[in-house]
């Protein structure tokens, strides 16, 4: 037999070598990445000494390709062998908080590793937040159990994490932990906390925090306003979130826009149309959310009037509109059946229409009995989307509900 310890020496000097080759791949990948980075900048690569003379400051890569800097600025200073600063990490490991990206993340996570990098808690839980983002949610948990110690950043860290993955009651066991722990939480913590109660729609448990926000002092708070706004008309309390809304003192635009959506939920446009002749009148500048929420609501309750007036303040205000913005004028204009002004529309549109401006015209044309803007709409779809079975039926039932008069001139 093989004695257990010529065994155990063996094991380690798999593992060992297998660590080693991971290693070594991971860094040449990322290096080749760096090499054709650093060619295609040549030009604008600074000299040898200015690199080693510069100190690095975080505002070093606060650039408009900061994170894509952050990332080559690593990789060179790893290659070269100078330690980075602890900010500079936290930046690279932020350019990876992307599904896409995951890969490189652990990678880097690897390498922390392997260089013997201590798990302090900006290390930490930017690693939780990197592996939460990408929906790694057992690996953010395990490096979160693996930090030496937690403050209110790190609990935070992983509540936002699996409050971004809507894990409601994951997230309410780790905030009790966080309470049991002494750690006093802030007004991020609460945020995340809303934020589930949102996208859940727990309403009972969103009255709680928001008791415990005002407990904490933290309802001066802006952002935390907003996600009370928003909270409250996802549950169907809109009276409770006009009530939030009316309580901030100094606005910001995610304050109009989201009470704007609240109303737009309910189909209320009349308080949609108001809020948003009242935030002009206030010097506030509505942008394409705002003005995309209050024609959601006119196209709902098929305010055509309001909805044109609204569409041209929009032009006024020099705001572009997209095609989210085009489909509810569409959308509106189709339900009321002013087809052939939707179709002028769509033929004036400065980008080209998807297919879901095609099938809104399409349906209304069926409810409306229009077989010729139908077979406009049902054609251009299909283009979009040759293997849409929708648009066949909904063709098929825009000519039986024609007439054989119909039919037989076609």
């Amino acid at each position: 037999m093989i004695p257990q310890k010529v065994l155990q020496k063996v094991k380690d000097e798999v593992q060992e070598s297998c660590h080693h080759r991971l290693i070594k791949a991971c860094m040449q990948d990322i290096l080749e990445t760096q090499s054709r980075h650093s060619k295609i900048n040549k030009q604008t690569t600074p000299s040898k000494s200015a690199r080693q003379t510069t100190r690095l400051t975080p505002t070093k890569v606060h650039s408009s390709s900061a994170k894509e800097d952050a990332f080559f600025l690593f990789l060179e200073l790893h290659e070269r062998g100078i330690s980075v600063d602890l900010s500079i990490l936290c930046s690279v490991m932020s350019t990876c908080a992307d599904p896409a990206a995951i890969n490189t993340g652990v990678q880097l996570h690897t390498l922390l590793v392997k260089i013997g990098c201590d798990l302090s808690i900006p290390i930490g839980s930017s690693l939780i937040s990197l592996y939460a983002k990408c929906g790694k949610l057992d690996e953010a948990y395990q490096v979160f159990q693996m930090l030496p110690t937690r403050n209110t950043i790190s609990w935070t860290a992983i509540i936002a994490g699996f409050a971004q993955n809507g894990r409601v009651e994951t997230c309410l066991y780790l905030f009790v932990l966080m309470r049991r722990s002494m750690t006093k939480p802030n007004d991020f913590t609460i945020a995340s906390l809303l934020a589930v109660c949102t996208s859940s729609a727990c309403l009972g448990i969103g009255r709680s925090f928001h008791g415990l926000e005002i407990k904490m002092g933290f309802d001066m708070y802006v952002h935390i306003s907003n996600a009370l706004i928003s909270m409250y008309a996802k549950c169907g309390s809109i009276a409770d979130a006009q009530y939030v809304f009316d309580e901030i003192s100094r606005r910001d635009l995610i304050s109009w826009n989201s009470m704007i959506f609240g109303y737009s939920q309910y189909g209320l446009a009349e308080q949609a149309l108001n809020l948003l002749n009242e935030m002009i009148k206030e010097n506030v500048k509505p942008d394409a959310i705002s003005f995309l929420g209050v024609l959601s609501s006119c196209r709902h309750v098929g305010l055509v009037e309001e909805g044109r007036r609204c569409f041209s303040l929009m032009l006024d205000c020099d705001v572009k509109p997209d095609l989210d913005h085009y489909s509810c004028i569409v959308d509106l204009l189709g339900r009321a059946g002013l087809l052939n002004e939707a179709l002028d529309l769509i033929a004036r549109m400065p980008i080209p229409p998807n297919a879901v401006i095609w099938g809104s015209l399409l349906s209304s044309a069926r409810v409306h009995g229009n077989v010729w803007v139908g077979i406009r709409a049902a054609e251009s779809r299909l283009f979009l989307e040759p293997g849409c079975a929708a648009t066949y039926v909904q063709l098929a039932n825009l000519y039986a509900s024609a007439g054989p008069g119909i039919r037989s001139r076609m």
